[in-house]
């Protein structure tokens, strides 16, 4: 498949009073055309900043290094101006709170079609015409009454569908979903989800779903990135993941979910919390909370490596997982 993506030795830093804190090191992934990439891990693992960078949206006080190759273009410290060529048209990101993105003065047709007068060159009625019939796609019920509301009036599952629809209209080549179940109830969720699969195959967009839910992955995501104090800790498809974890964090995460096939009355949590990003642990930043640490990790931080099939991971423990297969 054809790469639209391509992120080499990408770092994000950001400069605090008398310090600098690293939210992302080195972090390399690819993205092909049609593809779902979920990026997982829990709060602070660096998933939303590594993306933020790329769109060129990071705080005055952050810094993006690397590489973000879109074609020959590189993405990384491009110029607001020209990013803006870009942003909408070719990647878009959906963010969690669609509330929070939307103007709560103007209705729904005029945010909407303003994207294809500025990307596209439309006029105003023909664009207001191709964003009622983009509400209707995303499965948005009476899309032109929809399109003369504000966001307000809209519900929750709502208003992150018009967020869908504002991304897509310009059949974007990535789209970036942050969290984008968060803050839905579980059956718009499984809706949203069954609406992401649906778009990637009729628009051939790809996209990067921005999780710490591994119960929104499965049956949607081809390939997982796992994440852990910034960096990248294990990476395969899915599959290989959910039913071969090679990284004690990813297992840590998947028996921490919620699975409708197992019974027991509680669920494995990780112990203890994730580390502070100014102040990470010596060796393995994930050796404090590691059931399988021993020696080496305590004091030199592993390399994320291939171990064959295309996966990879960061880890010096080869021994068996206590838990074995998990779904």
């Amino acid at each position: 498949m054809k790469q639209v993506l391509q992120v080499e030795d990408m770092s994000v830093t950001f400069e605090l009073h008398q310090s600098e804190v690293h939210a992302v090191r080195e972090m390399n992934f690819s993205l092909a055309q049609g593809e779902t990439l979920a990026v997982v891990g829990e709060s602070g693992s660096g998933k939303s900043q590594a993306f933020l960078a790329i769109m060129g949206l990071l705080a005055k006080n952050g810094r993006a290094e690397g590489r973000a190759m879109m074609g020959d273009i590189n993405l990384i410290g491009m110029e607001p101006k020209q990013l803006d060529k870009h942003r909408g048209k070719d990647i878009a990101m959906i963010f969690q709170d669609p509330m929070t993105s939307l103007n709560p003065t103007l209705k729904i047709k005029t945010q909407l079609s303003e994207v294809l007068v500025k990307h596209r060159g439309f006029e105003q009625s023909q664009a207001v015409k191709s964003a009622t019939e983009m509400l209707e796609r995303v499965g948005i019920p009476e899309p032109a009454k929809r399109a003369n509301a504000y966001p307000h009036e809209l519900s929750g599952g709502m208003r992150q569908r018009v967020m869908i629809a504002m991304a897509l209209l310009c059949q974007p080549k990535i789209l970036i979903a942050d969290e984008p179940t968060t803050a839905l109830d579980v059956t718009v969720q499984a809706q949203m989800l069954d609406l992401f699969k649906t778009l990637t195959e009729d628009f051939g967009t790809a996209l990067v779903l921005i999780t710490h839910d591994l119960g929104v992955v499965a049956g949607v995501a081809d390939r997982m990135m796992v994440m852990y104090g910034g960096r990248a800790v294990e990476k395969g498809t899915t599959d290989d993941l959910f039913y071969d974890p090679r990284h004690p964090y990813t297992l840590g995460l998947l028996h921490s979910t919620p699975h409708i096939a197992k019974r027991a009355e509680r669920l494995d949590p990780i112990q203890g919390l994730p580390p502070s990003l100014e102040h990470l642990p010596k060796g393995c930043s994930f050796n404090p909370r590691c059931a399988f640490a021993f020696d080496r990790c305590l004091v030199e931080r592993p390399p994320l490596a291939p171990t064959g099939n295309g996966r990879e991971k960061a880890c010096h423990y080869e021994g068996p997982m206590a838990y074995g297969k998990v779904a």
